[in-house]
Order: C-alpha cells, then sequence, then structure tokens
C-alpha cells in the first residue's frame, strides 16, 4: 500500500480504479476541492509517483475492489480494465459505483456498446457485425464493401486492436493478430471522412447534465495527436452535438464524466465512434481553456455536487500530446525549452519513457486554434527532439 492511504477525515472520498496519468491529474483537482481521492494501482503509477494516495491492486481483483470501496463513498474509474462481475456484486451490495456497471458495459465491451447505441433514436453508428472467421468478413465486405475496419470488442486503445483492412489479406493478417493475443472482434464498415471531433458531457445523479463545447480532433496511427478549440463546425451542427451528448447522457444513464467521439462524414453526417465513461485525452485543453477542468467535472458528478461551468474562457485553444520519440529518450530532460514557447502549458505525467508512448501534453490558448496549435505544437516538437 502507497504511504498515506488515508484521505481527511469528514472529507468525501472517491475510491478510482486505476491510477495512471488521468488518476494523476483527477488528484490534482481533489486538491482543489479538498475530497479524498483514493487510488487502486501500483506505487510507480503515474499518480502514485504525484503523491496521490494509492492502495496496492489490480482492477481485476474482486478481493482489491472491495477493499476499495470499503475504504471510499463512492466507486469510479480511470480506466475500463475492470472485472464488472465482481463490481457488480458490490454494486448489489449497496457500493455506489458511478457510472454504473451497466453504464460501464459499455466502455467495456465495444460491441455491446455498438448495439446499444444502434437502438437509441437519433444516433447513428457505422454498419458493424462480429466476425469470428474470414468467411464472416467476406460476408461483410460483399454487404458494405472494402476497406473495412476490425475491432477488438475490449482492451483496445490508442490504435491498439484496430486494423484497417483494405482487402482481405489484410483481414487475414487482422484475425491472426487477434487470434494470437485472444480477442474478439467485430467488423466495421469504413467512413469516408470529413473530419473528427469529441464532446464531454456529464451528468450527475440528481440529473444535472453539463456539456462542453465540442472540440476537433486529429488521429494518427490510431492516436490522437492534437485537439482544437473551436472546432471549425457550423453552429447547426455544433447544436446537434450538443444534443447528442444530452441524448447520450440521459440514455446511458450516466453518473460521472463520458467523452463521445464522433465521426464526421462527407455527406455531412454525424457518426458516433466510440464512448469513454471516465475523463478522457480529447478534454485535456478544458484545464487551461474552460472554466472547470474535465476532471474537477468528472469528481464533481460523481459526488452529485453541482456541476461547472464549461464555457471557454479563452478565445481558442489547442492540445498536442507528447509521444516517446523512437530513440527512446525522455522529454522531462526537454523541458526548458518548451517552457519558452510562449504559452505553453506543460503537462508530463513522470512515466517511463518509450518510443511511440504517451507520456504527456502540451496546451496553448491563443486568439485562433491555428495559432495556438502552431506553438504547441512548437512546444511537443522540442519535448519530442524535434525542435
Amino acid at each position: 500500500m502507497q504511504s498515506n492511504p488515508h484521505p481527511p477525515a469528514n472529507r468525501p472520498v472517491v475510491g478510482l480504479v486505476g491510477a495512471g496519468q488521468l488518476a494523476r491529474m483527477g488528484w490534482q483537482a481533489a486538491i482543489s476541492l479538498d475530497v479524498g481521492l483514493l487510488c487502486l494501482g501500483a506505487a510507480g503509477d503515474a499518480a502514485a509517483l504525484a503523491g496521490a494516495p494509492v492502495m496496492a491492486g489490480s482492477a481485476r481483483d474482486g478481493e482489491a475492489l472491495a477493499a476499495l470501496a470499503g475504504r471510499s463513498d463512492v466507486l469510479s474509474f480511470e480506466h475500463e480494465l475492470v472485472d464488472l462481475d465482481a463490481l457488480a456484486r458490490l454494486e448489489a451490495e449497496g457500493v455506489r459505483v458511478r457510472p454504473g456497471t451497466t453504464t460501464l458495459r459499455l466502455a467495456v465491451d465495444k460491441l455491446h456498446q455498438r448495439r446499444t447505441l444502434a437502438e437509441i433514436a437519433d444516433v447513428r453508428v457505422p454498419p458493424f457485425a462480429p466476425v469470428a472467421a474470414l468467411d464472416d468478413v467476406h460476408t461483410f465486405a460483399a454487404q458494405h464493401g472494402w476497406p473495412l475496419v476490425l475491432k477488438a470488442r475490449s482492451g483496445g486503445y490508442d490504435g491498439r486492436g484496430v486494423w484497417m483492412c483494405d482487402d482481405a489479406s489484410a483481414a487475414t493478417r487482422a484475425l491472426a493478430d487477434a487470434a494470437a493475443a485472444e480477442l474478439e472482434l467485430y467488423a466495421e464498415q469504413a467512413v469516408r471522412l470529413a473530419g473528427e471531433a469529441a464532446v464531454l458531457v456529464a451528468r450527475s445523479p440528481s440529473g444535472e447534465i453539463a456539456v462542453y463545447p465540442p472540440v476537433a480532433t486529429h488521429q494518427r496511427d490510431g492516436m490522437c495527436r492534437w485537439v482544437t478549440l473551436p472546432a471549425g463546425l457550423p453552429e447547426a451542427l455544433e447544436q446537434q452535438i450538443d444534443s447528442l451528448a444530452r441524448t447520450l447522457a440521459r440514455a446511458t444513464a450516466l453518473e460521472g464524466l463520458m467523452a463521445v467521439e464522433l465521426f464526421l462524414d462527407r455527406d455531412g453526417g454525424l457518426l458516433v465512434n466510440e464512448l469513454a465513461l471516465r475523463t478522457h485525452n480529447t478534454g485535456h485543453l478544458h484545464t487551461e481553456a474552460a472554466a472547470t477542468s474535465q476532471f474537477e467535472q468528472h469528481l464533481r458528478a460523481v459526488l452529485d455536487l453541482p456541476l461547472g461551468e464549461t464555457a471557454p474562457v479563452v478565445a481558442a485553444a489547442a492540445m498536442v500530446n507528447v509521444v516517446g520519440p523512437a530513440d527512446g529518450s525522455d522529454p522531462a530532460t526537454r523541458l526548458a525549452g518548451a517552457l519558452a514557447v510562449p504559452g505553453a502549458h506543460v503537462h508530463l505525467y513522470g512515466k517511463l519513457a518509450r518510443p511511440g508512448r504517451k507520456l504527456g501534453h502540451v496546451t496553448v490558448c491563443g486568439p485562433s486554434p491555428q495559432a495556438a496549435l502552431s506553438l504547441a505544437k512548437q512546444a511537443a516538437d522540442r519535448l519530442e527532439g524535434n525542435g
């Protein structure tokens, strides 16, 4: 067990399953609110290295989850790699689990998420179907065409567990990779993208809802590389996204914060790509750009406190992820260069540097998304050793 695992007396305590960078930033928000945060993880995790109280244990261990619940007023999550059955038993015993296990299953099982979303009025998702063999992929392709996407039902993130397949040969390789990793797959029609966006929505147990303005997102190799605000979308589409977020929050019985990743197709349509039932990479810029950070908002929501204002407090902002460079060097050794970029807010996660690993992010606020993005990229490049 990490040092000082006991939050202050007479404070509400959120037991957070996970102790990575999202928990680390959640710990900063908890300090400001003077609420307790007790994470479940390991001593070397990002939150523990920042001084957050951490109980040693696995999110897939029912006994560890029960121990965390025994020290907390409410359980919540920074990732989806959890034992849902153990959580459901705790929930049945009266433990406050937010979001609840029925809602959380949407993030744990992506095929279940697709099926659920497809049944909600006014919510569009790409055509999909479960696949277990190449014949299933051929059947799907015959109906929806190539290219198509194969996705893992669970365990995927930052492009892992996602295979873009242009033809049967690519699908064969993807099926082999998935079988080696013991992953179940589903197929999805590839969307003719005009762009991608994301929106955060919070809902409290009392039913209060708060929606952040949407952001534009840019992916590279399946990983979000940068985010800009405003998203540069028509006003009518932004209003549609706000309405969609509220619909999803109610339909899923959300308690906490949810990120909704969106596809914008070339015909002007809006499709849901994925839901994340937690704080999310696409919401990092709101720490500097909004009246309430996503991390504070999540704590407010799961503790049923009044939700915070989501309106931007700046004209524009951009966030760029800092990714481990190919040579394995640590971006923290180049911090001074990044801080010399005007307006750069650097957030490093204290994680061991590794090529391709998400190690931090940079946010810049400015007069326009383009101006902010240019400076944020400059600072991130310096951290990665490219500038």
